[in-house]
């Protein structure tokens, strides 16, 4: 369903024109939420839900029903998420709202692993949306990849995955440790779920400047002519940030900055940049697209991820004026822990768009600013016919901003005024709010409305999950063996270990500044 809504263009354009704005129409639903009382799910599924809510989207008739091991009733478990509404939804939080919210929040208290749980389920479902009434049914896994296996036998045991019920089921990122656990994973489920009916979260994939990609590239002919190693020099992909682990430390000691960035939300961007034009917009013809970059992208031995790629870990620093302790100072980190908490490598999509052209990448924590962007570096022109103090001059370049703005700005020289032949670099911007005044679906928010909607086109699918554990997996490998001497260290606050600005500098280029 679509509604029409008048854009103001500016000066110079048609007075106005009719353009199809989404209307999210979701038909009625239960989301049973396997792990309620944790903390994805009242940090940030439960808010999330919330604001749906309250921003009118929700059907009139829905259920949530939080599913853990804590003993609760329905009014406990509402006055108990309460505390949680109220501390992330800030001044947006309304207690009128929030009283309409709580009425269709519901709790299961029982063992996840046992089956009797699992019959009581059925009859809450059944007392909620009516024995024997259609209901299309969202499980969602904010719990443990280790209780995966028990969740899904016992969903499937009791008839919860197909025919019953219209399901749905939503699985957080990591999609395994490795190749091999991702595969077993998706048997897991696929003896459970159809493909059609599994929803593999990723919030980067909701970021709107993430989904622009596909839109600006292929609806303006000024550039897709350029998209390619002809015009096209390197392209960098960054994706800083100034905090630590915080209280993750188990986790990412089992994790690390590979597993938990690059596998996921760096190769999606890279795919998003390096794809061919789908055939259509639909789900699986994006994704088809997407797939063909990671299997594209040119293998690496052992003696090639050492020379380039770098890793490191952030050792105590400033950031943002402030002292913090280093990585292993942090709770639940080994005091010799190698444990990777930055990346920085040079990849190649060999196709015949992209031939030779590096694809730098770099992540980290506790680096000097939090930032997500892409940026695309044209070649400089063959002849240097116009004068300048710089050793090097900055070439065109088409930013794309993820995060903390949502924006795209492109760089480009012009004479500077009252020089005979100087070159300035100028930029022309576009942000989101700025230019549309209005506001956006935070990422989170926007994956769970299309999750309702059945529109599977943000979420990854297996084979695309597969080939990017085929990419990094040798590179985790490769890496997993380094001393503690051998590991660079950087002080919090910094742009990561200097081994870092080498990877680019000895190809003869810089990261961009930021």
């Amino acid at each position: 369903m679509r509604r029409r809504r008048h854009i103001q263009l500016p000066e110079g354009s048609a007075p106005f024109c009719d353009t199809e704005e989404e209307r999210f129409d979701i038909e009625p639903f239960t989301m049973v939420i396997f792990g309620g009382t944790g903390d994805l799910s009242r940090r940030k599924l439960i808010p999330t839900l919330y604001h749906i809510f309250k921003e009118g989207i929700m059907p009139g008739d829905f259920s949530i029903i939080g599913f853990a091991s804590s003993r609760m009733s329905d009014e406990g478990f509402r006055d108990w998420l309460k505390g949680f509404i109220m501390q992330y939804a800030g001044d947006e939080f309304e207690e009128g709202v929030w009283q309409d919210f709580s009425t269709h929040i519901f709790y299961i208290d029982g063992d996840l692993k046992e089956g009797g749980s699992y019959r009581r389920l059925i009859e809450r479902l059944d007392g909620i949306a009516g024995a024997g009434r259609p209901v299309s049914l969202i499980h969602y896994m904010a719990v443990p990849p280790r209780l995966f296996e028990p969740i899904i036998k016992n969903l499937s045991g009791w008839g919860l995955c197909k025919g019953r019920y219209d399901t749905r089921i939503i699985v957080e990122k990591p999609f395994g440790r490795d190749r091999d656990s991702a595969i077993e994973l998706n048997n897991l489920m696929l003896s459970a779920f159809d493909e059609e009916q599994i929803y593999r979260i990723d919030h980067y994939l909701g970021k709107e400047t993430v989904q622009n990609i596909i839109f600006f590239r292929f609806a303006n002919s000024i550039f897709e002519p350029l998209w390619n190693r002809k015009y096209i020099d390197h392209v960098q992909i960054t994706v800083s940030e100034t905090i630590g682990i915080g209280t993750r430390g188990r986790f990412y000691e089992e994790i690390g900055v590979i597993r938990d960035i690059v596998q996921n939300h760096m190769l999606q961007l890279l795919a998003l940049v390096a794809m061919e034009p789908p055939a259509g917009f639909d789900a699986d013809l994006i994704r088809d697209e997407k797939v063909k970059v990671f299997r594209a992208i040119r293998p690496m031995d052992e003696g090639y991820i050492k020379g380039s790629t770098v890793i490191g870990q952030y050792g105590p620093g400033e950031v943002n004026g402030e002292r913090v302790r280093g990585y292993r100072e942090e709770d639940g980190v080994s005091p010799d822990s190698t444990t990777p908490t930055f990346f920085a490598g040079k990849f190649f999509v060999d196709n015949w768009r992209w031939a030779d052209v590096p694809f730098y990448l770099r992540t980290g924590k506790r680096l000097a600013r939090r930032v997500t962007e892409i940026s695309i570096h044209f070649k400089q022109p063959p002849l240097r016919l116009f004068s300048s103090s710089c050793e090097f001059i900055e070439p065109n370049m088409l930013v794309l901003g993820i995060q903390p703005d949502e924006e795209i700005s492109l760089r480009f020289g012009v004479k500077y005024p009252s020089s005979l032949s100087q070159i300035y670099p100028v930029t022309m911007d576009f942000n989101y709010k700025r230019t549309f005044k209005r506001g956006i679906h935070p990422p989170y928010e926007r994956l769970l409305i299309d999750c309702m909607r059945g529109d599977q086109t943000l979420f990854a699918r297996q084979d695309g999950v597969e080939a990017m554990w085929s990419v990094v997996d040798p590179i985790i490998k490769a890496w997993e063996g380094i001393g503690m001497n051998d590991l660079p260290l950087y002080p919090a606050g910094t742009w990561g270990p200097p081994e870092a600005e080498a990877l680019i500098t000895n190809d003869g280029r810089q990261w961009r500044r930021l």
